[in-house]
């Protein structure tokens, strides 16, 4: 047995303060129901006890409402507020760079007081859904890309921080795809992002201006770990929210926070590999030319499209996210696929047999890594076991046909998240009976708002 000194989150932690001596204090983070980071900060005398024991936490945290509210029928409500054991996850230690002081940070988990994993831990309902593959000998391979805007932080609004036409000094009209004088003129923010991600082991990748002023994706890089891509998620937006801060900006991961203007994503590219190493969706029958695909990719993608509209409230988990689901706005509205296409829900982009792959479209910035892999996976593995077919494929360059069978409105995706009974077999029963009321409570309180648009539309006319 090994000592504890010799543990590896002992020689983690022995890692860190090699390389951070100063560091004083360490925060505990935990995703929850939403993919908000909650968690706690501990003193320095308390990393190795932290390391070697689990700690307790309240479980209700991670069921909580995106303000942090405790929900009716929730844990949390009238019954205590029970305490779960939890632990650190093994590998996720890093120092917070943006910190005034040297602070490092860690993810943890947590159980119940059998040790099982806890059911309302968003890494152990993903990796429930993985299950079912990994039975089959397949490993998942893969990468998220998000979008997100930057807004000048002394605004009095939400404001697009929006490039100027030099010499003039006006806003520059038009969305400017791509325009790589957008990334230079924000290059002191990348450089630190891209600093702060290689402090903190986040495979930051690719850089893109989008479709619309001050908005912008980062694409991080293919890993055989869904939980751990998931947390290369949720640790970019960390990163990018507190980087730009530094850099009087205002990073916004909301899925539509402007209504003329594209809304962002949250892009899941997937591959399958087998036991011997080989691309599970590039061999196998009715390989095709181009790509090379076959029957297996088909049959996945026909099971992420018969379970896409069940699993709307995960891709779509909030009021705004319904702003983005608009057609003709470069988001998906209905259970398509194509190659090279991006107005399908599932694109298949061009690649070669090794690297081929799906690309899941429809989920926003503002959407939990962890419960949107949990329901791409349920549906990947719902289409290989029943062969599913995904029918006809929208081919490259062709107009599609509006035809909006995903729901697009809140309270109806939660319907058919209730009803569904596919998506519980994998992401457990009683996680999705509590998601379900956690969205719908939500939902409630959001419309009882009464909001300025009230005034303005009926005031004077009724």
């Amino acid at each position: 047995m090994a000592k504890k000194q010799d543990s590896p989150l002992r020689n983690e932690l022995r890692r860190l303060l090699n390389h951070h001596p100063d560091t004083a204090t360490m925060e505990l983070l935990v995703p929850d129901i939403s993919g908000v980071l909650r968690g706690k900060r501990i003193r320095r005398s308390s990393f190795e006890k932290t390391c070697d024991e689990a700690f307790w936490f309240c479980g209700g945290t991670l069921l909580m409402s995106t303000l942090g509210a405790v929900l009716p029928g929730m844990i949390g409500d009238g019954d205590g507020d029970p305490d779960v054991p939890c632990r650190l996850v093994p590998g996720s230690m890093a120092p917070v760079p943006w910190a005034s002081r040297a602070t490092a940070q860690a993810l943890f988990r947590m159980f119940d007081k059998s040790g099982a994993p806890y059911f309302a831990d968003p890494r152990a309902v993903l990796e429930q859904s993985i299950a079912p593959l990994t039975k089959m000998g397949l490993k998942i391979v893969m990468a998220t890309e998000l979008e997100f805007y930057l807004l000048d932080a002394k605004a009095d609004s939400p404001t697009p921080r929006a490039s100027r036409v030099p010499g003039i000094g006006r806003p520059q009209p038009g969305p400017q795809v791509y325009h790589p004088g957008d990334l230079a003129e924000i290059e002191q923010f990348l450089d630190d992002l891209y600093d702060c991600c290689d402090a903190q082991g986040i495979p930051a990748d690719t850089a893109t201006a989008e479709f619309a002023p001050g908005q912008f994706e980062i694409n991080l890089t293919h890993v055989d770990d869904p939980a751990l891509a998931c947390d290369h998620a949720v640790l970019l937006k960390r990163a990018v929210k507190s980087t730009a801060l530094k850099h009087g900006l205002v990073a916004c991961f909301m899925a539509k926070p402007f209504a003329e203007d594209s809304g962002s994503g949250l892009h899941i590219h997937m591959s399958l590999v087998d036991r011997k190493g080989n691309n599970y969706f590039s061999h196998g029958r009715d390989t095709l030319a181009s790509p090379p695909f076959s029957a297996r990719l088909r049959h996945a993608v026909g099971g992420l499209l018969q379970t896409m509209a069940e699993s709307t409230a995960i891709f779509a988990p909030n009021a705004n996210s319904y702003r983005r689901l608009l057609p003709e706005n470069f988001a998906p509205v209905d259970t398509n696929w194509g190659v090279n296409h991006r107005v399908v829900a599932v694109r298949i982009p061009q690649a070669d047999e090794t690297n081929l792959r799906f690309e899941h479209r429809v989920a926003g910035a503002d959407a939990n890594p962890y419960l949107v892999t949990a329901a791409v996976v349920a549906g990947v593995h719902h289409g290989l076991k029943h062969k599913c077919d995904p029918g006809r494929m929208i081919e490259e360059g062709e107009r599609v046909a509006i035809k909006t069978r995903i729901p697009d409105r809140w309270e109806s995706a939660i319907d058919r998240f209730s009803k569904s009974k596919i998506l519980p077999t994998y992401l457990g029963e009683k996680y999705c009976r509590y998601y379900a009321l956690n969205r719908r409570m939500e939902s409630q309180q959001f419309h009882n708002v009464i909001s300025p648009i009230d005034f303005d539309w009926y005031l004077r006319a009724v």
